[in-house]
């Protein structure tokens, strides 16, 4: 029999036994009862002269109250949880020195160390918790706060931890720490807080602190869980996660994330983290020199954040000195612009992510001994051109960048990545490490050109399927709906009819033999198939014209693609094509002529944009709603690679298996606040073989929810805003 968890009808004795449990077992090694904010400044200060009192540095002085202010003053001017992450990680921080008694350095800067990443648990880092931290009011009429546990490193209060006893819901004590915010606790040195933790003895919620101006979103406070999957909520467990040394120094210095595009901080969740170590712990222990060794592959759904768990594990990589470059393959070319500017916003203000216009810079980038060229985002075209030619007039390149150690880290590793490219690749560097990022893996079943992703790659490292996602709401969960354009009743007979070969069903039941093969397909045989849909760009622009003309209200356009095909139709598609970038440039250009065919890509950048609100788009709901976009008609276009949370309802015209339909339907699974409980998804091509792909792809993993009905009412009301989909090809 388990052991039941222990209540505590307390709130102070559930304190006491965290803190009892960090200080004893957990790597915390001191406690500060009561401090006030100035408290709290003196034991940082004591700190900071303990590891800096060396001659060329505090020269054995003690810092003076002044000197204290202008750190402070920097955190002050820093403000944001955002920028003070770069403070924190920053290593060290500079002042100019007033204490007369340091005649070697008086009136002169220094550089005074403050936290280490790698530094852990040794040296001079210093673990302490601080209990019933005392928060001074801005209110002249309001009483002062106290907080329940802030966690120390190094004396930064770097964790606020708010505590509810057994029974009270942990929504209480993130309303708590949400309250405490609107009343500006967190400025000053407590604005160096990174992670907020609300608990009670059974269950908690992790989240990075969103700043004095951000928004308490509780899709983004996580639970953490072991490397399965399965939560870990208890305060027994999370002790021994994450509030343990070296965990709770390594999430702050290693796991958290900057995001300058965003402008927030982000802190990854449990199976980010999981990714990532496998990933650097793996290549920690390579034996370089051997061929052709396999990496492995993360198996991420689609929506779970697989760009910032590539983004970190390569920056792990980097820093450690284990590789000499880490190269962000990207299997198109629009992919690895957009990857660019992610990785760009993830890096810190000292790290470069180097970008390759052509392959020849690439070949530079990779050739290059400067420390700034460690990581590199190319596609897998350019990469492919490395070769060694006839006359060998890229030997010498190969021969230098091959003494190098290698590591790849391939994006969407379900698709080109089993082509020619990829191959190619491996042969050039043969001593390379490969890792793939998928969030639909080809195993035996769809296999592609006899390989699956384990063959390609080599062993999944870690997972964390669509089940989970769903379960965690990291997505959002699906409502398939089969839209039956012909009543089931008339096809069965149709088709009955066509297989006994009667022309009505007199006919067909006047003999034995026709009479049993048209009952059988009348009753007995699966109205879902499993053949192949074959369609045309032709329907698209059909579809564009049809609705254009029924419903002139929707903002609408197009995408396919625009090359010409021998087929017989392509004035038809030029046509079309054009018509459709005319109409887009009438309505939000005013007629100029912003897009044609020739810059179809820059058009696709520009839907792509407007529809996600983005870049030039930001905000265009509230400031320029007319300018936003309901309907956009794909033909293979935009179901990889692309994710919105303005997008919420898919229509199909077009039978999909496999891992192309977690790619189409994942296309509308982010997160968007309470009326966005789940994405709709409409489909009419073939819908009961549809229906039997869905079933034969989701229920193996361990997932009914695809059809959530709370919620539905508020949802419908949003379908009418954004109602993007995809048509036959």
């Amino acid at each position: 029999m388990p052991t039941p968890p222990t209540t505590y009808k307390k709130e102070k004795d559930f304190e006491e036994a965290l803190i009892n449990l960090l200080l004893t077992q957990k790597g915390w090694t001191g406690l500060i009862n009561n401090p006030s904010e100035q408290d709290l400044i003196n034991n940082w200060a004591k700190i900071l002269y303990q590891n800096n009192n060396s001659t060329d540095r505090l020269n054995n002085h003690p810092l003076t109250p002044s000197e204290m202010n202008q750190i402070m003053e920097q955190i002050n001017t820093l403000k944001t949880p955002l920028r003070l992450n770069s403070f924190i990680n920053g290593k060290s921080v500079t002042i100019t020195r007033d204490n007369q008694q340091d005649t070697l350095h008086f009136g002169k800067e220094i550089s005074l160390k403050i936290y280490d990443r790698m530094e852990i648990a040794n040296g001079q880092s210093h673990y302490q918790i601080a209990r019933q931290p005392k928060f001074p009011t801005k209110s002249t009429i309001t009483s002062d706060r106290r907080g329940d546990l802030m966690l120390l490193i190094n004396g930064m209060p770097l964790f606020h931890i708010e505590l509810k006893r057994t029974g009270i819901p942990v929504t209480q004590a993130t309303n708590q720490i949400e309250t405490y915010a609107k009343n500006g606790i967190f400025t000053g040195l407590f604005s160096l807080v990174q992670i907020f933790v609300a608990m009670n003895p059974e269950d908690s919620v992790y989240f990075a602190n969103p700043g004095p101006e951000g928004k308490f979103n509780p899709d983004y406070f996580f639970r953490w869980a072991d490397f399965n999957n399965e939560p870990k909520t208890d305060y027994k467990s999370m002790a021994s996660s994450l509030f343990s040394i070296p965990m709770a120094h390594q999430l702050v210095g290693l796991y958290t994330v900057a995001d300058t595009a965003d402008g927030i901080l982000k802190v990854m969740r449990s199976y980010q983290y999981n990714a990532a170590h496998q990933i650097t712990d793996k290549v920690t222990k390579m034996k370089w020199g051997e061929k052709n060794q396999l990496g492995g592959y993360i198996w991420h759904t689609t929506g779970s954040g697989k760009t910032m768990t590539s983004f970190k594990s390569a920056q792990l990589i980097a820093n450690s000195k284990d590789a000499d470059k880490v190269v962000f393959l990207m299997d198109r070319i629009e992919l690895g612009t957009q990857s660019l500017k992610e990785y760009r916003a993830f890096a810190e203000e000292n790290e470069e992510v180097q970008s390759t216009e052509n392959t020849a810079v690439l070949v530079g980038k990779l050739k290059s001994t400067n420390p700034g060229d460690n990581l590199i985002v190319t596609s897998i075209q350019k990469m492919s051109n490395i070769k060694d030619e006839d006359g060998g007039l890229k030997a010498k390149d190969i021969e230098i960048i091959n003494a190098k150690r290698l590591v790849f880290i391939v994006d969407e590793a379900h698709r080109s990545t089993f082509g020619d490219m990829l191959i190619t690749i491996k042969d050039t560097f043969p001593r390379a490490i490969f890792f793939g990022f998928t969030g639909t893996p080809i195993h035996e079943e769809n296999q592609k050109k006899g390989n699956t992703t384990a063959t390609v790659f080599g062993d999944e490292l870690h997972r964390y399927s669509i089940a989970d996602g769903i379960r965690d709401k990291n997505v959002l969960g699906f409502d398939p709906v089969r839209v039956e354009t012909f009543r089931e009743k008339d096809i069965r007979k149709a088709i009955a009819l066509e297989a006994a070969k009667a022309k009505n069903e007199a006919e067909a039941l006047a003999g034995e033999k026709k009479k049993n093969i048209y009952m059988r397909f009348m009753k007995t045989v699966k109205m879902a198939g499993r053949t192949n849909n074959k369609g045309k760009y032709i329907k698209g622009i059909k579809y564009y014209r049809l609705i254009k003309a029924k419903a002139p209200h929707l903002r609408v356009t197009a995408l396919f693609h625009p090359n010409t095909d021998n087929m017989g139709s392509a004035a038809f598609k030029d046509d079309g094509l054009a018509e459709i970038i005319q109409d887009y440039n009438n309505r939000y250009f005013g007629g100029a002529t912003a897009f044609t065919i020739p810059t179809h890509d820059r058009f696709k950048k520009d839907i792509a944009a407007r529809l996600a609100h983005k870049d030039q788009y930001k905000a265009i709901e509230r400031l320029t709603p007319e300018k936003q976009l309901d309907l956009l008609i794909v033909v293979d276009q935009m179901l990889t690679g692309f994710d919105s949370k303005w997008v919420n309802t898919l229509y199909m015209d077009k039978v999909l298996e496999y891992a192309n339909i977690i790619q189409a339907f994942s296309r509308t699974n982010r997160l968007f606040g309470p009326d966005k409980p789940f994405e709709t998804i409409r489909y009419y091509r073939k819908p009961h073989t549809m229906e039997a792909n869905i079933e034969d792809l989701y229920w193996p993993l361990g997932t009914k929810s695809l059809q959530p009905k709370q919620g539905a009412a508020a949802h419908t009301k949003m379908c009418h805003t954004i109602l993007p989909g995809t048509l036959g090809k």
